[in-house]
């Protein structure tokens, strides 16, 4: 694990491009599958040229457990070709859940990559992965792959 954060992180370091035009303001929804997280707000903020930070609100409502998570994400991006780019990134968040007769909260870690699509008009969808180890033995503590489709409105 140790040597996959060393050459992610050399990865990144070698990438000298910039990101395409990045809007200021993403808004939308994050839809996909980590053991039941379906759905997510989210909004992604402009920071400089190739960097943006990306807040994730989620929500599960299943037979077996109810719980929301707030996930904060700083992205890399970096162009591909056209209107595509590349991104990866890292972050943390913090959640509660209710499991009938046990109920707490709990923490996570996440890293993210992912590549997406810029249109003419304002959208932008995306394909990501978010691998999250989470840090409460009742809930989750171990590795879940959150792999999502998102789609955005730019401003």
């Amino acid at each position: 694990m140790k040597g996959i954060i060393i050459a992610a992180a050399l990865l990144i370091g070698c990438f000298t491009s910039h990101a395409q035009d990045l809007s200021k303001n993403a808004l939308g929804l994050r839809v996909g599958d980590n053991d039941g997280f379906g759905g997510e707000i989210s909004y992604q903020r402009y920071l400089n040229e190739g960097n943006r930070l990306e807040f994730d609100l989620g929500w599960r409502d299943s037979n077996n457990v109810d719980a929301f998570k707030l996930v904060g994400l700083y992205q890399w991006v970096m162009p591909i070709d056209n209107n595509f780019n590349w991104f990866v990134g890292a972050g943390a968040g913090i959640g509660s859940f209710d499991a009938g007769p046990v109920d707490g909260t709990f923490a996570l870690v996440a890293g993210d990559i992912g590549i997406e699509y810029n249109f003419d008009i304002p959208l932008m969808l995306s394909l990501d992965m978010r691998p999250e180890i989470g840090f409460n033995d009742d809930y989750s503590d171990d590795l879940d792959l959150d792999i999502a489709l998102g789609i955005r409105y730019q401003f």
